[in-house]
């Protein structure tokens, strides 16, 4: 094994690069001088704001403005602020003041995760309610938790959040596997004070060992796992030039955002000489955890972990040998601290090669061939800590044209106390011990640019035909082609049973059989958003309702629950962007993917649970005029068996 680290510090300028450490202190700069920031101001984010498609592709600037859009937030002034800075002209070209009430609270700040603890532990009604139950505040750990927007009194327009306590048991104690139920505080974070408690009253603390690296816990380890090395004694077979990915017909630019963490820009593929774009951006714009306990100390949880929570800034420093196996090479991205002050995230996106499995095969015997060649992929991903939970995100690009996207799911359920093991709303993973059920549901932003960026999309259907004088035997089926043409048109659902496709082509470039080139969208069909469609989660994350939504591609529109989701009363985002109704046929569109995973925790989720994964293809749809990969050559005698290879 070894790795490769590279600082987007040293990379060449381009207009898609990652913002660089010296580029965030000026953007502070800048600010500063212009009466901005104070002692007081916390910057909850801080990011590129990307030229436009016209900037980019068009005939104007090949140099755009270096902007970036930074939120800021003032306790002592009650204030929040969105603001665009010019970094070329070192200049602030645009500052709104926001209404928490209409737009929503700006996004949790990490200083915000230790003063909860502080307000509560000062607090009397807190400290009553810990000693009820014969626990001090320095017993206790509490899991500071987004608010939402429900209809508790006196709460609009604060900046709230709700607090659940762990009772954890010395410093290395995991606390998650002693909750402590029937209390929760809800604290203005704006006024450093609990705006109330709710208290049903004490209930047994779950005595369970939640210490997964305890020996007690895990037994003996294992002796009968031999060393798996992962070597290319030739090194890597993709190459980096500042941001720019090159890799078997693929080119693209690796970008990181605070918020969504890992952006892919402008793929494009080569074949046979010809160089095509493919997706203009693709990301990850949001996921929700919303859960489905109605008990009044928790029919509040539902988390956006990307627009309250900034999944980029809470990536992991990753290791070499442990999150990511073989000839490494790692990206540190920079993001901006509660200061604004640039934090570098060491080794944060890791890119690596891997084995795939089988590519094509075939044994014929009228020809006496034998042919099999081997798969790999490349994979770019990071891992971001939200709390309790640990994601990874993963894009992988295959040898014939493949785009994939993989989440993995680990880390340590959210726990409740437990007394009634038959209670509805959640799983006894231990004695004593529950976890809510809950989901993971993520919102993928693709926008697209098949040959170019007159795209539209289809929705293929099986049909089943009965018998009739065309079908005297009944075995025939078909296939329904449905075009989406209009953004009220394109909100749509999977549909296993009739194995629902969409297919995103462009009716200007026609293949070698002539018909349109395309690429389709292959969803994995896991349930929607399981809340009611009149809850305040369905107005907050209304994209989870369906599985696709197209829009015409619009700039700014660039998060599926909207701008600001922390305390937004709802229908920003994806409802807001396709009440437009505008036309999507042949027109420059953005695909937007929702999906996840739906969880019943199991006992052996517990005191950490093994990886789940959820994801969706793009596969090439005749935009090649045959098998890409037919050029990938059989591996070598060295690599195979002494009889010469794969031939």
């Amino acid at each position: 094994m070894t790795l490769e680290t590279r600082s987007p510090e040293v990379e060449t300028l381009h207009p898609l690069n990652q913002l660089s450490g010296s580029e965030i202190r000026e953007a502070r700069r800048i600010l500063e001088e212009a009466g901005l920031v104070l002692e007081s101001t916390r910057f909850a984010y801080l990011g590129l704001l990307e030229p436009s498609k016209a900037e980019l592709y068009g005939a104007g600037s090949r140099n755009p403005d270096r902007k970036v859009r930074v939120m800021l937030w003032d306790a002592t002034l009650g204030r929040s602020l969105d603001v665009t800075v010019s970094l070329s002209s070192a200049a602030v070209l645009d500052s709104r003041e926001l209404d928490p009430a209409v737009d929503g609270q700006v996004p949790v700040l990490l200083e915000e995760f230790e003063q909860i603890e502080r307000i509560l532990a000062a607090d009397a009604g807190w400290q009553g309610a810990l000693a009820s139950r014969g626990l001090t505040p320095e017993q206790v750990r509490v899991a500071p938790l987004s608010a939402g927007v429900f209809e508790y009194p006196n709460e609009e327009g604060k900046r709230l959040l709700r607090g659940l306590g762990f009772r954890q048991d010395g410093p290395a104690d995991h606390a998650w596997a002693h909750p402590i139920d029937g209390l929760v505080a809800f604290v203005d974070m704006e006024r450093g004070r609990v705006d109330r408690l709710i208290d049903l009253g004490p209930v047994p603390v779950p005595q369970v060992n939640g210490n997964y690296t305890d020996p007690a816990i895990h037994g003996e380890l294992r002796t009968d796992l031999k060393p798996i090395e992962v070597i290319q004694p030739e090194g890597p077979s993709f190459s980096m030039e500042g941001n720019l990915l090159t890799w078997a017909g693929w080119d693209l630019r690796i970008g990181f955002d605070a918020r969504e963490g890992l952006v892919l820009h402008q793929l494009h593929h080569t074949h046979a000489g010809r160089r095509r774009p493919l997706v203009h951006r693709a990301s990850i714009s949001e996921m929700v955890v919303p859960y489905g306990d109605p008990a009044p100390v928790r029919s509040w949880q539902n988390y956006f972990d990307s627009g309250e929570y900034l999944v980029g800034r809470d990536a992991n420093s990753l290791r070499l040998g442990c999150d990511c196996l073989g000839e490494i090479t790692y990206l540190s991205p920079v993001v901006a601290d509660d200061f604004g002050n640039p934090r570098t995230i060491e080794n944060g996106i890791c890119i690596h090669e891997e084995d795939a499995g089988i590519l094509w095969k075939h044994t014929d015997e009228w020809a006496g061939s034998n042919e099999v060649r081997r798969n790999r992929r490349l994979v770019v991903s990071f891992f971001t800590t939200v709390g309790n939970y640990d994601y990874g995100f993963y894009w992988y690009l295959y040898l014939d044209g493949t785009i994939e996207f993989e989440a993995k799911a680990t880390g340590i359920v959210f726990t409740a106390a437990l007394p009634d093991s038959e209670y509805p709303y959640a799983s006894e993973i231990a004695p004593g011990l529950g976890a809510p059920y809950h989901q993971h549901l993520f919102s993928a932003r693709l926008d697209m640019m098949v040959d170019g960026t007159e795209n539209r999309v289809e929705e293929l259907d099986m049909v089943r035909l009965p018998k009739d004088r065309n079908n005297p035997h009944g075995n025939a089926f078909t296939q329904k082609r449905t075009l989406l043409a209009r953004e009220s048109q394109a909100v749509r659902d999977a549909d296993a049973a009739v194995g629902r496709v969409w297919q995103i082509s462009n009716p200007g470039s026609l293949n070698h059989v002539g018909h349109p080139v395309g690429y389709t969208l292959y969803p994995q069909a896991g349930p929607t958003l399981a809340m009611a469609d009149d809850s305040s989660i369905a107005a907050r994350a209304a994209f989870a309702r369906h599985h696709l939504w197209v829009t015409r591609h619009a700039e700014g529109e660039l998060y599926a629950a909207g701008d600001l989701v922390n305390q937004h009363p709802g229908g920003a985002g994806l409802p807001a962007y396709v009440a437009q109704d505008r036309d999507i046929d042949g027109q420059d569109i953005v695909v937007w993917h929702s999906f996840g995973l739906t969880h019943f925790p199991r006992p052996e989720d517990w005191p950490i649970m093994p990886v789940d994964t959820v994801g969706f293809m793009l596969k090439p749809h005749g935009f090649f005029d045959g098998n890409p990969a037919l050029n990938v050559p059989a591996n070598t005698a060295r690599h195979c068996d002494a009889g010469g290879g794969c031939h």
